[in-house]
Parts: structure tokens; C-alpha cells; sequence
């Protein structure tokens, strides 16, 4: 035993330097995990939405779970969309899939929330984002008897800063779930914004600023007959291998 060998003075010191020496070992590591913390927070911290810019978001099932079973759950998805994200922001693109949805948009100013009397107060864009897909998954989850968390959290945001891929990410858009086998043409899925913006029945859809990108209808239907160019626009829509 320690005693055996040395004084209790002797054995009061070492014990100190051990006492001190797990002390400043705890010290380290606290400070290394304090900026571990501080750095995964940082890294997983999602970019604010600027208004007026414009943006790709997109977002997944957590756990990549199927996120719509029937048609009335588009539907259902379609028309909380218009409720939470027409007031604070222009759509030009948009389109759910069984398991993950894309869309194009560009935020609203505060003067252009005020000016078109949508909204009594202005509205912040990711609360309202956050509030689409929160009242969408507590009627999903009601309506399938499930628990959990529906979508991925923070939805993925991609900020565009230069309009020329705004012509490659509609079309990337519309092409998707040909592009994951929901259909052989996405001509046929009937969920998505291609069919609106060739249309000419009202919609929320910005149809006429789409068009002018493409230089009319012609060239909008045109430019569909061939996939996107990923290499182009591969900073903006980030991991999409959804099965």
C-alpha cells in the first residue's frame, strides 16, 4: 500500500498532483467539447432566409419515410401550401413525391407582403415553413395512427445568386420523378407545376415570369424534352438520390 512507503504529507501531495492533474484533463476536455458543441451547431445550422432572394428547398421523409400515400395527401399538401407560403413567397416551380418535394421560389420584401394586402402582419419565411410542414404532419400523423417526426429537420435550402439556373432548376424540377421512377414520363405525374404553367386557368403559380425565362410556351415545352444539365446546377440541389 501507499502508506507503507511514504509519509502522510508524502501522500497528501501525490494525491493533490492527481487530484489537480484529472482537474485540468477535465478542463481540456471541457474546452474541447465546448467547441465541438459550438462548431456541429454552426455546422448544422440551417442559413436564413433572405427576402428577395431566391431559393431551392427541398426536403425528404426522416428516415426517408413516405411523406405522401394518396392523392387527397397532395392535395392536402398543395392547399397548406397555398395558406402558409403564397403571403411570403412568389412559386415558380413546385413538386411532391412520394417520399421528397422540390420547389422554387423567391421570398417576398416586407413591401411586398405589405403592398398586395395578403397578410395583416409580416411574416417570417421559415416560421412559415416550418408551419406548413408542422400542421401537415400532425394530420398525417392522425390520419396513419403514426408518431415521430414526418420530414427531415432543417428543410434543405439552397440560395440561387445567379438567375441563369433558374431556367435549369425548373426543368430539373418538373423531371423529377421521372428521374426516380414515380413515372416513365413526368408528363404523367400530376402533382407537379409543368401541367399549370402550360395551362392558362388561374393560378398562384408566377406561369407568366416561367415563361418568359423560356421564351414562351413553346420553348418552356421544349426545353422538357431533355434532362437538366446536374453539372450546371449540382451546388443547388445537393444530395437528391432519394432511393
Amino acid at each position: 500500500m501507499l502508506v507503507q512507503y511514504a509519509g502522510t504529507q508524502h501522500v497528501r501531495i501525490i494525491l493533490c498532483d492527481y487530484l489537480n492533474g484529472i482537474r485540468n484533463q477535465y478542463e481540456s476536455n471541457k474546452t474541447f467539447l465546448d467547441r465541438w458543441v459550438a462548431y456541429n451547431h454552426c455546422m448544422s445550422s440551417p442559413e436564413a432566409l433572405i427576402p428577395g432572394q431566391y431559393y431551392h428547398i427541398y426536403n425528404r421523409g426522416n428516415n426517408r419515410e413516405t411523406l405522401f400515400r394518396e392523392t387527397k395527401n397532395y392535395m392536402y399538401y398543395l392547399n397548406l401550401y397555398a395558406k402558409y407560403i403564397h403571403p411570403i413567397a412568389d412559386t415558380y416551380a413546385y413538386c411532391p413525391m412520394s417520399n421528397h418535394f422540390h420547389l422554387l421560389v423567391r421570398l417576398k420584401s416586407s413591401d411586398e407582403q405589405t403592398r398586395t394586402g395578403s397578410v395583416s402582419k409580416l411574416r417570417e419565411p421559415s416560421r412559415q415553413f416550418n408551419n406548413l410542414f408542422i400542421t401537415y404532419a400532425k394530420a398525417f400523423n392522425k390520419v396513419y395512427q403514426r408518431t415521430g417526426a414526418l420530414f427531415e429537420s432543417p428543410f434543405e435550402r439552397k440560395r440561387i445568386e445567379n438567375n441563369a439556373y433558374l431556367f435549369h432548376l425548373v426543368t430539373y424540377i418538373h423531371r423529377n420523378p421521372q428521374k426516380h421512377g414515380f413515372v416513365d414520363d413526368f408528363r404523367d405525374w400530376p402533382y407537379s407545376s409543368y401541367a399549370v404553367i402550360q395551362s392558362t386557368k388561374p393560378t398562384q403559380v408566377s406561369r407568366d415570369t416561367v415563361l418568359n425565362w423560356f421564351g414562351g410556351q413553346r420553348g418552356f415545352e421544349q426545353a422538357h424534352t431533355q434532362d437538366a444539365d446536374e453539372a450546371i446546377i449540382a451546388p443547388l440541389i445537393g444530395d437528391d438520390e432519394y432511393h
